[in-house]
């Protein structure tokens, strides 16, 4: 009976545990029947069949061509369709579909031939529309572009400031050196911004007078800048921006005699500043103020108050160019930066006024770019751009709505010989490899639309290490080397983008997949 139950049980042992070595699902790799395909200007659809047993991905290169997976079949092949838009500009385009399975990857090239004449003289920027690259015709603004370049923002620095007093140090970032100013310009910037914030060294009213030893610091690293042969800017930073301290907007566009006394404060301090550098060269570049706004940052009073604020603004501007300017020496034709409403382009529109100057042709509007905000700065979403995954970017056409920032700046004051800068715009570390291949995808975009429409840029640089929101840390500001490999990819990125001869549609062509 023993021997019985003894054989019973090692058959039911052996059905359950099955054969040792069970068949393995099939592997097949990664095939395609066809590696190219050539379309008319009239575009439409061609199909290619994909053989491979992983799951399939499809990444079309650019946006006028599209991709549609048919079903599976038993054999691993998958009919995919190519659609391909009409061009509608005059110039054969290049693309390629990106055929991923699993760890496999193939690609298959695009081409079309050109569309009509319609009057562009570019290409299509990798939007799949006709579009026209500005034209640099030498006027003032571009004159202004090509000396300013690209640069770099000395952030959360001579800007820091603790309980009403700023200090260099104070929010974490080393005293600044020569050294720091030498590597700035070997890593290929032309100009340095380095943002001041004055409060806690004012004295009272009515000279307002600067305290020496602060003034005396800002002196020696803007010689720091003038020995590494870099432009230099210096302005009013946390003074003023959401109405907290005395450049108060806010209270200003209420009551005239707050009003009356801000007019006498720049023109008093402005007056000093200007005084201290007004034997400093051309390379030195004042800016009047920062972001300035009432604490909505373009949403608050200043949208149904009749223009109360836009009108402080424009008088503050004023004041300050008439204080620079009646310093003398240097200062009577240097060149000053005039801050649009919260530094915002849109807002300019409607509020901007060039102040009157005595100087011809030596005043440059400032604007600031962090578009979209959700990913350049507050990191809520982790990629950019057309080849991005959709749950990972903003909605929209990412880099047709950035363009459109530039269009802007470019038909309303570029074409028309008003020079305008980017005083700040950025994009925040990331931590995984793919996150950092985007950061360099935006920055290399963004810079070549800098570089096409004529508007020189600054990054800013706020010394915060690591990934995520508001952290900008590219450039060590006490040494100059680079914060991490990271960062230097992202700045190397930025300056050969801005430098190099290649388009828009060669940086959109090569996203990252």
């Amino acid at each position: 009976m023993r021997k019985i139950l003894y054989i019973l049980s090692t058959l039911i042992l052996a059905i359950s545990c099955g054969p040792e070595n069970p068949e393995q699902p099939e592997i097949v790799k990664l095939s395609v029947d066809k590696t190219s395909l050539e379309f008319t200007a009239e575009g439409g659809e061609q199909t290619i069949t994909v053989t491979a047993s992983e799951s399939l991905y499809l990444v079309p290169g650019d946006n006028w061509i599209s991709a549609r997976k048919g079903a599976k079949s038993a054999d691993h092949k998958t009919v995919v369709t190519v659609i391909v838009q009409n061009n509608t500009v005059a110039k054969e385009r290049h693309t390629r579909l990106s055929v991923v399975a699993g760890d496999e990857k193939m690609y298959v090239e695009i081409s079309q031939e050109a569309g009509e004449d319609t009057g562009g003289n570019g290409g299509d920027g990798g939007q799949g529309g006709s579009w026209t690259v500005p034209e640099n015709n030498g006027n003032l603004a571009w004159q202004f572009a090509e000396r300013l370049g690209i640069g770099w923002n000395m952030g959360n620095h001579f800007d820091a400031h603790n309980n009403g007093v700023s200090g260099e140090t104070f929010w974490g970032n080393p005293k600044a050196t020569q050294a720091t100013f030498t590597k700035v310009k070997a890593a290929g910037f032309n100009t340095v911004r380095i943002p001041v914030t004055w409060v806690g060294h004012i004295g009272p009213a009515p000279d307002y007078k600067i305290e020496d030893a602060w003034l005396d610091r800002v002196a020696e690293v803007v010689g720091y800048a003038e020995a590494a042969g870099l432009n230099a800017i210096i302005n009013m930073h946390h003074d003023g921006a959401d109405s907290q301290f005395w450049l108060d907007i806010k209270t200003a566009a209420k009551n005239p005699d707050v009003q009356k006394q801000i007019l006498e404060q720049v023109g008093a301090m402005w007056g000093q500043i200007a005084d201290k550098f007004k034997d400093k060269g051309d390379f030195l570049i004042f800016e009047a103020f920062n972001e300035i706004h009432d604490g909505g940052w373009g949403w608050g009073a200043n949208r149904n108050d009749g223009g109360k604020q836009y009108k402080c603004l424009n008088e503050w501007n004023q004041a300050f160019v008439n204080a620079v300017r009646a310093s003398g020496g240097q200062n009577a034709d240097r060149i000053l930066g005039i801050p649009a409403y919260c530094t915002n382009v849109d807002i300019s529109l409607e509020s901007f006024v060039m102040p009157e100057d005595t100087a011809k042709d030596r005043l440059m509007m400032s604007v600031h770019c962090y578009d979209p905000y959700d990913y350049t700065l507050a990191a809520k979403k982790s990629e950019w751009g057309h080849t991005a995954e959709s749950s990972k970017k903003v909605n929209g056409d990412n880099e047709s709505d950035l363009r459109k920032v530039f269009e802007k700046i470019y038909k309303n004051y570029i074409s028309k010989g008003i020079p305008v800068y980017m005083g700040e715009f950025g994009c925040v570390n990331r931590a995984s490899a793919r996150e950092q291949a985007f950061q360099q995808y935006y920055l290399k975009y963004y810079a070549k639309l800098s570089k096409t429409y004529g508007v020189p840029s600054i990054i800013w640089d706020n010394g915060a290490k690591g990934a995520g929101e508001e952290r900008h840390a590219f450039i060590n500001h006490g040494t100059g080397a680079y914060c991490s490999t990271e960062a230097k990819a992202a700045i190397e990125a930025l300056v050969s983008s801005y430098t190099n001869a290649l388009t828009i549609d060669d940086v959109y062509r090569n996203a990252p997949k």
